[in-house]
């Protein structure tokens, strides 16, 4: 008896063994959530791709991609509720430093690339006689929801002029509810901060003639609320009927994890994305002379130790935390 029971207890224990090991093969090594952009933008078709490429690169590993915002994804990484995210620069470093809109510095949010720069585009209707940023006085502005980059510097762009929210017909909505209410009439003024050509200003364009207001004398005031920002040109033909070079306000678009993340799955994500620019180009022209030597720019944000270990192999040095 004794012999049977010692034999009976051996197989349900290889059994369980077994098993165990079966589900443990079956069950993903990690599962990460990626914090993308909203509706209409590059950061959610550029996020799918990500997603596809850190599942190749990464054994066993499961992406969730979410929507997002530039601010609220440093948010979301810092606070635990994803772990990596789309960044802008700007706002990504006044995260760090724990500047308005943040509540407190952030000190889970390390940097992994720079991938391309962004162009805040401030559209109007041809019809509408504006001008400046101060011709917006009283009239309707749609600007990007709470949360976002492009809105926050609408905010700014409007403070450096005298003027707040309360000062226009504010609306915070979508890409496509900012078009639709461009074209029926309801806003003159559509703030966005986005990669160019962007869809968004393409499909307003279609509809009805608008063009987009030269910020280059409005950089001064706006450095001293965010040295980050630079002046970018939007090449002429660009939009239809654009015949003008037009220069706006620029920072870059990064990825940002947190600083918990294993080394190796970072330094894995970060090769990943060098390997594979031509893919990401494809959502976005942008990144069609993407190099190594571009995604470790410095943008005062320090990087993972995983992202610069990919980096120091290609012979780039870069600060960490």
């Amino acid at each position: 008896m004794k012999t049977i029971a010692t034999r009976n207890h051996w197989v349900a224990a290889s059994l369980g063994a077994g098993l165990a090991i079966a589900f443990a093969a079956a069950a993903p090594a990690a599962e990460i959530k990626l914090m993308t952009g909203p509706q209409g933008g590059v950061w959610v078709p550029l996020g799918g791709q990500l997603k596809d490429m850190w599942e190749k690169a990464v054994p066993g590993l499961s992406v969730q991609s979410l929507p997002g915002a530039g601010i609220a994804n440093v948010r979301g990484v810092d606070e635990g509720k994803a772990d990596a995210g789309f960044g802008n620069s700007i706002s990504t470093v006044d995260g760090l430093k724990g500047n308005a809109p943040f509540p407190r510095a952030a000190t889970n949010v390390c940097n992994v690339a720079t991938l391309y720069p962004q162009y805040y585009q401030l559209v109007v209707r041809a019809d509408a006689g504006i001008n400046s940023v101060k011709d917006l006085k009283g009239k309707g502005v749609t600007t990007q929801q709470r949360g976002n980059t492009g809105e926050l510097i609408t905010g700014q762009l409007l403070k450096v002029n005298g003027l707040a929210y309360n000062d226009v017909k504010a609306s915070f909505v979508s890409y496509t509810d900012s078009v639709t209410q461009v074209q029926d009439g309801h806003a003159v003024a559509f703030g966005l901060g986005t990669t160019i050509p962007s869809g968004a200003v393409m499909d307003l364009a279609a509809a009805r003639d608008v063009k987009i207001l030269d910020l280059s004398d409005q950089l001064g005031e706006m450095k001293k609320l965010n040295p980050g920002y630079t002046l970018v040109t939007i090449p002429k033909g660009t939009y239809p009927k654009q015949n003008a070079d037009v220069k706006v306000i620029g920072y870059a678009t990064h990825i940002v994890v947190s600083c918990k993340l294993p080394e190796d799955m970072v330094y894995r994500m970060t090769k990943a994305m060098a390997d594979n620019i031509k893919s990401m180009a494809a959502v976005n022209k942008a990144m069609e002379k993407l190099t190594p030597k571009d995604m470790a720019e410095d943008i005062g944000v320090p990087f993972h130790p995983g992202a610069a270990r990919y980096f120091k192999e290609a012979g780039i040095a870069v600060a960490t935390n």
